[in-house]
């Protein structure tokens, strides 16, 4: 968050340019356009291509806060990246969202990369309504970031709670409000066809399942836009960063899904982590909006909030690795017992 002076409902600080607003914009859809080129024809992934889109989607965020850096200071080039971090982060936890999905439905493997292509296209255009009005809320509400902190500390219990009972693990498609709405209107065929979401049988339109998954899909991305764009504003309150930020973390999730499939279920304590992660940033909000009133009141400074935010992740993921190798350990130990 800038070390500008604190101004309730008031025009935000942005280093958009309507130029740069329109190149980015031009950049990201011309990024999905080549998605959606890639997987016009479904096929398996390789480990390979997936590594070499995910190398891609890494290096290119991080060349434009290179250039966000050179261009625009240390401070707005801090900003970008620890936001970046935050949305790639819980980006990630969305990917585990999705694994359950895909799994839960039983998509095939050629599907797979397409229906996450329809769910991150989903995910940007969401982000980007709540972002404008996040910046709205900001302009008009003076008790905007104490908001946006209460729901990030309730979502950061919710996470807590839901790791602890394991409720995050479960997903049952057939209770699922989505999927009994399109079913209540629509037939749905027992079978996949190809990329068909509606097929005619019967004389029928009739729904294929790929058109649940998508919409489940789509449906867990309003949850996660909730989540993200009052993450982010507690990084930065330039919408414009806010913007690229969840653009760059979300362009590069259909390759790192591939990537990440085995390691996903792995994270086991990742829901921690996050949950740390968005109490921090909620207390960094709080905090920020108090000090406006108060200014004895401290802040957090961004550099701090980086650091704090790679502290949290680099231990959850030492952890997990750690509970893991530890099961599979006892598991093997079990199976040479039984023989």
């Amino acid at each position: 968050m800038s070390d500008l002076p604190y101004l309730a409902a008031t025009e935000l600080q942005s280093v958009g340019t309507p130029t740069l607003w329109a190149v980015t914009i031009a950049g990201v859809l011309a990024l999905l356009v080549l998605d959606f080129l890639v997987t016009r024809r479904p096929h398996e992934v390789s480990m390979r291509e997936a590594l070499g889109w995910s190398a891609f989607y890494i290096a290119l965020p991080l060349a434009f806060g290179a250039w966000v850096w050179s261009r625009y200071g240390s401070q707005q080039g801090v900003e970008y990246l620890t936001g970046y971090l935050v949305e790639k982060s819980l980006s990630v936890d969305n990917l585990f969202v999705f694994m359950l999905l895909l799994a839960a439905f039983a998509v095939p493997a050629v599907l797979a990369q397409r229906v996450l292509l329809y769910g991150i296209t989903g995910a940007l255009v969401l982000r980007a309504i709540f972002i404008a009005v996040g910046a709205a809320a900001l302009q008009t509400l003076d008790f905007a970031f104490l908001l946006f902190a209460i729901i990030l500390l309730l979502t950061a219990a919710k996470l807590l709670r839901d790791a602890l009972t394991g409720h995050e693990q479960e997903v049952d498609i057939n209770n699922m409000r989505s999927v009994k709405l399109l079913r209540r209107f629509m037939p749905v065929t027992e079978e996949y066809q190809g990329t068909k979401m509606i097929v005619r049988l019967d004389g029928r339109r009739t729904l294929t399942p790929l058109a649940l998954v998508v919409v489940a899909v789509l449906a867990t991305d309003i949850v996660f836009a909730v989540d993200s764009v009052p993450a982010v504003y507690g990084i930065t309150e330039d919408p414009y960063l806010v913007f690229a930020t969840n653009a760059f973390a979300l362009l590069g999730l259909r390759a790192l899904y591939f990537v990440l499939h085995a390691a996903l279920s792995r994270l086991v304590h990742l829901s921690y982590g996050l949950a740390v992660i968005l109490a921090f940033i909620g207390l960094k909000l709080g905090l920020h909006w108090a000090h406006g009133i108060w200014p004895g009141v401290p802040e957090i400074p961004t550099l701090a909030s980086l650091g704090v935010i790679i502290g949290v992740l680099v231990v959850v993921t030492l952890t997990s690795l750690r509970a893991t190798s530890k099961s599979d350990g006892d598991e093997k130990e079990v199976v040479v017992e039984r023989h």
